[in-house]
């Protein structure tokens, strides 16, 4: 990989001269500034001094970004507005979360805007990567940026936008190895941004006619993808009801060439939950109450308390005392393999449980203790201390759980006790016939 690489950027390394800096480095972020750093010094920004010092010390607790990686990249890792100043072209890569009322949260970008306003020069060009509804670059972004800087944009400065399409814990389909959507408010603008992503991305680069088509591309992408969940997540309920393994129904179906495998899941991050409610925000701005995206957002924000529920049916169901019910709920993240808490459902089957009065022990293999008491203000239990309880919810498919042995897996389970297997990654008639009760999402 390393000689593809270089070779790449030998072959690109005269097309662009800018000095390019990463606004926000986190998931999206970091991977970014590594690849331009691999290439030549690149400016890495973030106003959280702590990330900026634990980089500097070659440790990304993101996971996304090795500590050989980090060594190799010239990235210069800093909060200081000065540093800033000496790029010319600026890649925002800061979150777009939404509010408790799912409406988009655009303080993050607004606050980012103001920051680049402050260093912004004649010549320069600003590059949105964070997912936003069709407009918001153009609408919101610029006039923030020429208010500060009291430049013109059009005519002192450039903007573009180009979607990250980072997928967290992924470490086949990282940030050089997939197209990138790239976009300018011009024909030269556009040029010089697919000049630029052009000499890091090996995968190549997809020119958007205009930046709101990359706007809308980018919140399609998850909004597609959380609808295909939504119907399987819907099939799950119809089928428990049939009392149907729903994935012994996909498994057949899957058969056919053209049935796409998708399969019913909790749906959470800072992507998937979350883009859809950018695009029936701008929809029915203009008029329009989508019908089908907000159903399937109903479904999918629903099912870590299905599944919890369900596991408190059978429980009752084999006659199980509802006095001091034990259980553990091993993964916290919003995906397998991933550190990352934000916007994980299984909160919601942990809350549910213990709406249910249930004693209630989490583990998980990679989420930081500290982070998930901020976060959720629960506390994480190593293995080695979790209790003996009537009910097991496998809530996300880590590899270490995986790997595990079933005797390990299972050994703190009560004889008859219930599991919950959201992800479906253990033996269903293995697991029965060792005198265990089994119910997969």
């Amino acid at each position: 990989m390393d000689e593809e690489y270089i070779m790449h950027n030998q072959i690109n390394q005269f097309i662009h001269n800018r000095v390019v800096s990463v606004i926000g480095l986190g998931y999206v972020g970091l991977p970014v500034a590594v690849a331009f750093g691999r290439q030549k010094q690149c400016i890495g920004f973030d106003i959280n001094v702590s990330r900026v010092n634990e980089l500097k010390q070659l440790v990304d607790k993101t996971g996304e970004v090795g500590a050989d990686e980090l060594e190799l990249a010239n990235v210069l890792y800093t909060s200081s507005l000065d540093d800033l100043r000496l790029a010319d072209f600026h890649i925002v890569a800061v979150p777009t979360p939404v509010d408790e009322a799912k409406r988009p949260d655009l303080s993050p970008l607004e606050n980012v805007c103001v920051t680049v306003g402050k260093v912004l020069k004649q010549g320069d060009i600003v590059v949105y990567e964070s997912t936003v509804y069709p407009g918001v670059t153009e609408e919101f972004c610029v006039p923030i940026l020429e208010k500060v800087s009291g430049l013109v944009c059009g005519v002192d400065f450039k903007v573009g936008y180009s979607p990250e399409r980072i997928n967290p814990g992924d470490k086949n389909r990282t940030f050089t190895k997939i197209l990138k959507i790239v976009s300018g408010q011009d024909a030269d603008t556009l040029d010089i941004v697919s000049q630029v992503y052009s000499s890091v991305i090996e995968a190549g680069v997809h020119k958007a006619s205009s930046i709101k088509v990359a706007e809308a591309a980018k919140v399609i992408e998850n909004t597609q993808r959380d609808l295909n969940i939504a119907l399987m997540n819907e099939l799950a309920i119809i089928f428990d009801r049939m009392d149907i393994d729903t994935i012994e129904v996909l498994e057949a179906a899957g058969t056919k060439w053209n049935f796409l495998p998708f399969r019913p899941g909790l749906v959470g991050g800072h992507c998937i939950g979350v883009d859809p409610y950018y695009l029936t925000y701008k929809a029915e701005l203009m008029g329009y109450i989508p019908q089908v995206i907000q159903a399937g957002r109903r479904i999918n924000d629903n099912m870590g308390r299905f599944a919890a529920r369900k596991g408190i049916k059978m429980l009752i169901q084999s006659g199980c005392s509802m006095q001091n019910i034990a259980a553990t709920v091993l993964g916290i993240t919003f995906k397998e393999n991933c550190p990352d808490l934000r916007n994980s459902k299984v909160i919601d089957i942990i809350n549910e449980l213990k709406d249910y009065k249930v004693n209630v022990t989490i583990h998980d293999a990679l989420a930081n203790t500290d982070d998930a008491y901020r976060e959720y203000g629960v506390k994480l239990t190593n293995w080695e201390e979790l209790p003996k309880v009537e009910l097991l919810i496998i809530a996300v498919s880590h590899a270490e759980y995986k790997q595990m042995t079933l005797d390990n897996l299972l050994a703190n389970v009560k004889q008859g006790g219930v599991i919950i297997d959201i992800k479906s990654i253990l033996p269903k008639d293995t697991v029965v016939a060792r005198g265990f009760k089994i119910w997969r999402l």
